[in-house]
């Protein structure tokens, strides 16, 4: 049974990869770029990143933020990431063994590897390290919640998990929330917001951090490359630039002009609205990606969205064509589709749920309003302006509301504290955010129990159905029957599907893009 399901996933991992990435695993097809140069051209020490937010945190295990993990894979590690084909493959591990009856994992670890402040890593720093994070990542605690880990010697790791599934491994290697390994004093001095000092074994160090400015990573001098790495997440890291800066540049069109004039190497988040104005840029190649869902996440808990009928009013209320094209403007960069998977995924692509999606019914929301007992109460929705799509669609979502009856505000906050106040029900009735594409549905941010509010026995037990599955329909017909419930539930709902564009300088070579823009054997020239 277990060696079946090990090959069901395997497949459906890479069918994600071929059928959602298209043309590969990386932005623009998935190749690195290539500035065709001179290869003999000088390269600068210093490769400069605008970034349009400020990180919540730079602790990967528990910040959900595509920022953090971009970052934090620079900084740190786990024992196993993601392969260009989303399979996952070790980094910090050297091999493992499971056990016949699927549930403990004897994971032999690799010597030598040092931390940032000199320490060799060893068997204790990855028990504290995956112990905490099993606990304390909502990913890992929902999936894998209750496993354990335990020293065995130096160099070996024992993981019991806490029910057989063939899943554990990606689970480790889920690149968000990821499983990082930090040294075991750091992890027993964090406190409730986190660690207090980044220290990891990552191709990069953290040299400085000024809030809202910039985050400054140096080459550390004595990363242990592994010769025998794969490809993407886990692929060979070369620190080939000796520092990484990321400008944290919060308004557009600063962060255009600085594509435009050089001032940045590499521009992230361009607005939808500057796409045909860089693609004519003749210094500037666009990496394109189709990449994920934009999402509306409704309150469960608290007050009158605790009603269903509440919820389903608001969904009743949306016209996801002017919500889409007020956050991406052009229509080439976006789709509708109900589905929390790309439409082209034939293994997890569903229309499931799709009698709540798009409706645009006023009618029908004001007498759901009227069945839910609403009395003009307000109801709160946080954006950023750090995201552009996320706070124009919030406007739009605000105004489709208001047209129907509905007391909606908007609280617009810089990232970080939007990411606190939307971890908050009782500040927030309603949240977007753009979410990458995941491989499986047991990674997907709506599912995770402190996300939104899902915290319902028809989503464990959804979870769990695809977990166990024994054959591919009978994995897609359970995620189905789920993502259906998130629709019937009124627990969120995706808005639409988009693709998202960085800009990269001619000069640049060795930019790879796999969830997230890398850049350990990225150049520069002169």
């Amino acid at each position: 049974m277990l060696v079946l399901k090990k090959s069901v996933w395997k497949y459906l991992a890479v069918s994600f990869c071929m059928l959602v990435l298209l043309a590969g695993c990386g932005g623009s097809g998935g190749d690195k770029t290539d500035g065709s140069k001179d290869a003999a051209s000088a390269k600068k020490d210093e490769l400069r990143i605008a970034v349009s937010a400020n990180p919540p945190s730079l602790d990967a295990q528990i910040a959900n933020s595509n920022i953090t993990a971009q970052i934090g894979y620079h900084i740190f590690e786990p024992l196993f990431a993601m392969d260009g084909n989303f399979e996952p493959q070790p980094v910090l591990a050297d091999s493992y063994e499971v056990s016949e009856d699927g549930k403990v994992y004897t994971i032999k670890l690799l010597k030598g590897v040092k931390f940032h402040n000199g320490k060799e890593m060893t068997a204790d720093d990855v028990v504290a390290s995956l112990s905490r994070w099993v606990k304390d990542s909502q990913k890992a605690s929902t999936l894998i919640g209750g496993s354990t880990f335990e020293k065995v010697d130096d160099y070996t790791v024992k993981m019991t998990a806490n029910e057989a599934s063939s899943d554990v491994i990606t689970v480790l290697a889920n690149p968000i929330m990821f499983a990082a390994i930090y040294p075991a004093e750091i992890v027993e001095k964090a406190g409730e917001k986190g660690i207090s000092e980044y220290i990891g074994t990552g191709p990069y160090k953290l040299a400085d951090w000024k809030q809202d400015q910039y985050i400054e990573l140096e080459k550390f001098d004595d990363y242990k490359v592994r010769e025998n790495a794969t490809t993407g997440l886990a692929g060979k890291k070369t620190a080939a630039t000796d520092k990484l800066v990321f400008d944290i540049v919060t308004d557009a069109s600063t962060r255009i002009a600085g594509a435009k004039n050089g001032q940045y190497d590499i521009v992230e988040e361009v607005p939808q609205d500057n796409y045909e104005e860089l693609e004519k840029a003749s210094n500037l190649k666009l990496d394109v990606t189709k990449g994920g869902t934009l999402n509306l996440f409704l309150n469960t808990t608290v007050g009158i969205m605790e009603k269903q009928d509440m919820r389903q009013a608001v969904l009743a209320a949306l016209n996801m064509d002017d919500i889409l094209l007020a956050s991406y403007g052009n229509k080439k960069l976006f789709e509708e589709n109900p589905g929390w998977f790309n439409p082209e995924d034939t293994q997890w692509g569903s229309e499931a749920g799709k009698e709540y999606y798009n409706q645009n019914d006023p009618d029908k929301a004001k007498e759901l309003l009227k069945k839910a007992g609403y009395n003009n109460e307000k109801l709160v929705l946080v954006t950023t302006p750090d995201y552009p799509e996320m706070y124009n669609a919030t406007l739009v979502v605000q105004e489709q509301l208001k047209k129907v009856g509905i007391n909606a505000e908007v609280e617009s906050y810089d990232f970080s504290t939007f990411m606190e106040h939307r971890a908050d029900p009782n500040q927030c009735s309603m949240f977007i955010t753009s979410n990458s594409y995941n491989v499986l549905p047991i990674q997907l941010t709506v599912l995770d129990k402190t996300w939104a509010g899902m915290d319902r026995p028809e989503v464990t037990d959804g979870i769990k159905a695809m977990r166990s599955a024994n054959s591919q329909e009978e994995a897609k017909a359970a995620w189905d029957d789920l993502q259906g419930f998130i629709y019937e539930y009124g627990g969120a709902t995706v808005l639409g599907h988009f693709t998202g564009v960085n800009a990269v300088s001619n000069n640049v070579d060795g930019y790879e893009y796999m969830r997230f823009p890398i850049f350990w054997n990225a150049t520069v020239s002169e």
